[in-house]
């Protein structure tokens, strides 16, 4: 959205506007720009969440799969969890071949994995990369964080 569309929505003048869009920026609220591209439109329509588990769940062991996984372009998001496996992977590739050589030449050879479970997405009913500040700034948020 330019500058001026955003003041106008928000209902400031332009260059105060300005001034607190590059506020934000400086102080790492908005950490970047970026265009969504559509995946079947340049080949990667084939998504799938991983379920890794590792042999040991201590600090090098977690260091080293994070540092192994952050070189997987095909890996577009990583994240440590709690419950049965120890990160949730989400993976595009053009194809499931493409899948298989990932699965096999990649992450089974990552020092530490022990379990792999791998589920294809058929269909995406939802993707929003939109914070939900809506949710944050209601009235009764700060009610309802006290309350936990």
């Amino acid at each position: 959205m330019h500058n001026a569309a955003l003041a106008d929505r928000v209902g400031l003048s332009a260059a105060p506007c300005l001034r607190r869009v590059r506020a934000l920026e400086e102080s790492g609220v908005i950490r970047k720009y970026a265009a969504l591209l559509d995946p079947v439109a340049v080949n990667l329509g084939v998504t799938v969440f991983v379920q890794i588990s590792l042999d040991l769940q201590v600090e090098g062991r977690l260091e080293m799969f994070e540092r192994a996984i952050m070189r997987r372009p095909e890996v577009l998001e990583c994240y440590l969890m709690t419950g049965d496996s120890d990160y949730l992977v989400r993976v595009v590739v053009p194809d499931v071949a493409a899948y298989e050589r990932f699965l096999k030449d990649s992450l089974t050879r990552i020092e530490g994995v022990a379990g792999i479970k791998s589920s294809f997405a058929l269909k995406q009913v939802k993707y929003s990369t939109v914070l939900p500040i809506d949710v944050v700034t209601a009235p009764d948020a700060g009610r309802r964080t006290r309350d936990r």
